[in-house]
Protein backbone atom coordinates (compact mmCIF):
# COMPACT_ATOMS: atom_id res chain seq x y z
CA UNK A 1 0.00 0.00 0.00
CA UNK A 2 1.20 3.49 -0.85
CA UNK A 3 0.28 6.71 0.97
CA UNK A 4 -1.51 9.04 -1.46
CA UNK A 5 -3.38 12.33 -1.51
CA UNK A 6 -6.69 12.76 -3.36
CA UNK A 7 -7.78 16.25 -4.33
CA UNK A 8 -11.42 16.29 -5.40
CA UNK A 9 -12.45 19.16 -7.65
CA UNK A 10 -15.57 21.22 -7.13
CA UNK A 11 -17.25 19.56 -4.17
CA UNK A 12 -18.88 21.41 -1.27
CA UNK A 13 -18.58 24.75 -3.03
CA UNK A 14 -21.88 26.50 -2.47
CA UNK A 15 -24.95 24.27 -2.44
CA UNK A 16 -24.06 22.11 -5.42
CA UNK A 17 -22.20 18.84 -5.31
CA UNK A 18 -22.33 18.29 -1.56
CA UNK A 19 -20.46 15.29 -0.17
CA UNK A 20 -20.18 14.66 3.55
CA UNK A 21 -16.67 13.75 4.64
CA UNK A 22 -17.94 10.78 6.70
CA UNK A 23 -19.70 9.46 3.57
CA UNK A 24 -16.55 10.03 1.51
CA UNK A 25 -14.38 8.15 4.02
CA UNK A 26 -16.91 5.29 4.15
CA UNK A 27 -16.98 5.02 0.35
CA UNK A 28 -13.19 4.99 0.05
CA UNK A 29 -12.86 2.32 2.75
CA UNK A 30 -15.51 0.23 0.97
CA UNK A 31 -13.43 0.59 -2.21
CA UNK A 32 -10.54 -1.11 -0.40
CA UNK A 33 -8.40 1.84 0.65
CA UNK A 34 -6.88 2.01 4.11
CA UNK A 35 -6.16 4.62 6.77
CA UNK A 36 -8.53 7.11 5.10
CA UNK A 37 -8.48 10.63 6.54
CA UNK A 38 -10.07 13.83 5.25
CA UNK A 39 -8.83 17.37 5.69
CA UNK A 40 -11.49 20.10 5.93
CA UNK A 41 -14.73 19.82 3.91
CA UNK A 42 -13.33 20.60 0.48
CA UNK A 43 -12.37 17.17 -0.83
CA UNK A 44 -8.88 16.58 0.53
CA UNK A 45 -8.14 12.96 1.37
CA UNK A 46 -5.06 11.14 2.58
CA UNK A 47 -5.22 7.35 2.27
CA UNK A 48 -3.32 4.14 1.62
CA UNK A 49 -3.98 2.34 -1.66
CA UNK A 50 -2.57 -0.49 -3.72
CA UNK A 51 -3.56 1.30 -6.95
CA UNK A 52 -1.09 3.49 -8.86
CA UNK A 53 -2.04 7.22 -8.92
CA UNK A 54 -3.60 7.35 -12.40
CA UNK A 55 -5.65 4.23 -11.85
CA UNK A 56 -6.68 5.45 -8.39
CA UNK A 57 -7.97 8.74 -9.82
CA UNK A 58 -10.14 6.93 -12.39
CA UNK A 59 -11.38 4.39 -9.84
CA UNK A 60 -12.34 7.08 -7.32
CA UNK A 61 -14.06 9.17 -10.00
CA UNK A 62 -16.21 6.16 -11.01
CA UNK A 63 -17.06 5.32 -7.39
CA UNK A 64 -18.00 8.93 -6.58
CA UNK A 65 -20.27 9.23 -9.60
CA UNK A 66 -21.98 5.90 -8.79
CA UNK A 67 -22.54 6.88 -5.16
CA UNK A 68 -23.31 10.60 -5.41
CA UNK A 69 -24.66 10.90 -8.95
CA UNK A 70 -22.32 13.54 -10.37
CA UNK A 71 -18.80 13.55 -11.81
CA UNK A 72 -15.97 14.63 -9.52
CA UNK A 73 -12.62 15.15 -11.27
CA UNK A 74 -9.88 13.84 -9.00
CA UNK A 75 -6.17 14.66 -8.92
CA UNK A 76 -3.78 12.34 -7.10
CA UNK A 77 -0.34 12.95 -5.61
CA UNK A 78 1.94 10.57 -3.77
CA UNK A 79 2.97 11.56 -0.28
CA UNK A 80 6.46 12.40 -1.57
CA UNK A 81 5.04 14.57 -4.35
CA UNK A 82 2.84 16.56 -1.97
CA UNK A 83 5.71 17.00 0.48
CA UNK A 84 7.86 18.09 -2.49
CA UNK A 85 5.33 20.82 -3.32
CA UNK A 86 5.72 22.14 0.23
CA UNK A 87 9.51 21.89 0.11
CA UNK A 88 9.73 23.80 -3.19
CA UNK A 89 7.57 26.70 -2.00
CA UNK A 90 8.72 28.91 -4.92
CA UNK A 91 6.76 31.96 -3.75
CA UNK A 92 7.54 31.60 -0.06
CA UNK A 93 9.73 34.69 -0.09
CA UNK A 94 6.78 36.91 -1.11
CA UNK A 95 3.72 35.02 0.12
CA UNK A 96 2.94 36.27 3.63
CA UNK A 97 -0.63 34.98 4.07
CA UNK A 98 -1.20 31.23 3.56
CA UNK A 99 -4.88 31.79 2.73
CA UNK A 100 -3.92 33.93 -0.28
CA UNK A 101 -1.17 31.67 -1.52
CA UNK A 102 -2.70 29.03 -3.80
CA UNK A 103 -1.41 25.88 -5.44
CA UNK A 104 -3.29 24.43 -8.38
CA UNK A 105 -2.64 20.72 -8.78
CA UNK A 106 -3.06 19.36 -12.31
CA UNK A 107 -3.47 15.82 -13.58
CA UNK A 108 -0.82 16.41 -16.24
CA UNK A 109 2.20 18.62 -16.76
CA UNK A 110 1.08 22.12 -17.64
CA UNK A 111 1.76 23.00 -21.26
CA UNK A 112 4.32 25.75 -21.87
CA UNK A 113 1.47 27.89 -23.24
CA UNK A 114 0.10 28.36 -19.71
CA UNK A 115 3.34 29.93 -18.52
CA UNK A 116 3.48 32.08 -21.68
CA UNK A 117 -0.16 33.10 -21.24
CA UNK A 118 0.37 34.20 -17.63
CA UNK A 119 3.54 36.12 -18.54
CA UNK A 120 1.36 38.14 -20.92
CA UNK A 121 -0.97 39.27 -18.12
CA UNK A 122 -0.28 42.39 -16.06
CA UNK A 123 -0.06 40.71 -12.64
CA UNK A 124 -0.38 43.80 -10.48
CA UNK A 125 0.94 42.66 -7.09
CA UNK A 126 0.37 38.97 -7.88
CA UNK A 127 3.12 36.47 -8.58
CA UNK A 128 3.13 32.95 -10.04
CA UNK A 129 5.39 30.00 -10.68
CA UNK A 130 4.74 26.99 -12.89
CA UNK A 131 6.50 23.79 -11.91
CA UNK A 132 5.51 20.63 -13.74
CA UNK A 133 1.98 19.71 -12.64
CA UNK A 134 1.68 22.59 -10.16
CA UNK A 135 0.87 26.25 -10.56
CA UNK A 136 1.70 28.38 -7.54
CA UNK A 137 -0.16 31.68 -7.31
CA UNK A 138 0.29 34.51 -4.80
CA UNK A 139 -2.81 36.72 -4.65
CA UNK A 140 -2.06 39.33 -1.95
CA UNK A 141 -5.47 40.99 -2.44
CA UNK A 142 -7.37 37.67 -2.65
CA UNK A 143 -8.32 35.52 -5.61
CA UNK A 144 -11.41 37.55 -6.45
CA UNK A 145 -9.24 40.63 -7.04
CA UNK A 146 -6.37 38.78 -8.69
CA UNK A 147 -5.60 39.68 -12.32
CA UNK A 148 -3.85 36.33 -12.76
CA UNK A 149 -6.72 34.31 -11.28
CA UNK A 150 -9.19 36.25 -13.46
CA UNK A 151 -7.15 35.55 -16.58
CA UNK A 152 -6.89 31.86 -15.71
CA UNK A 153 -10.64 31.69 -15.13
CA UNK A 154 -11.25 32.86 -18.70
CA UNK A 155 -8.74 30.48 -20.23
CA UNK A 156 -10.21 27.22 -21.50
CA UNK A 157 -8.55 23.89 -22.14
CA UNK A 158 -5.63 22.21 -20.52
CA UNK A 159 -5.44 19.40 -18.00
CA UNK A 160 -7.86 18.88 -15.11
CA UNK A 161 -6.78 20.80 -12.05
CA UNK A 162 -7.93 21.85 -8.61
CA UNK A 163 -6.63 24.57 -6.31
CA UNK A 164 -5.87 24.60 -2.59
CA UNK A 165 -4.58 27.42 -0.46
CA UNK A 166 -1.23 27.04 1.25
CA UNK A 167 -2.82 26.58 4.68
CA UNK A 168 -4.71 23.53 3.39
CA UNK A 169 -1.62 22.17 1.64
CA UNK A 170 0.21 22.49 4.94
CA UNK A 171 -2.52 20.59 6.80
CA UNK A 172 -2.29 17.74 4.30
CA UNK A 173 1.51 17.68 4.62
CA UNK A 174 1.20 17.57 8.42
CA UNK A 175 -1.19 14.63 8.16
CA UNK A 176 1.23 12.79 5.87
CA UNK A 177 4.07 13.21 8.35
CA UNK A 178 2.24 11.68 11.33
Amino acid sequence: MTRLVLLLRGINVGRAHRIGMADLRELLRAEGHGDVATVLQSGNVVLDSHLPPGELARSVERALERRFGFPVPTVVRTADELLGVVAKDPLGAVATDPTRYVVSFFAEVLPAEVDEFLRGVDPGDDAFAVDGRELYLWCPHGQLKSPLAAALGKRRGGPVGTARNWATVGKMADLLQR
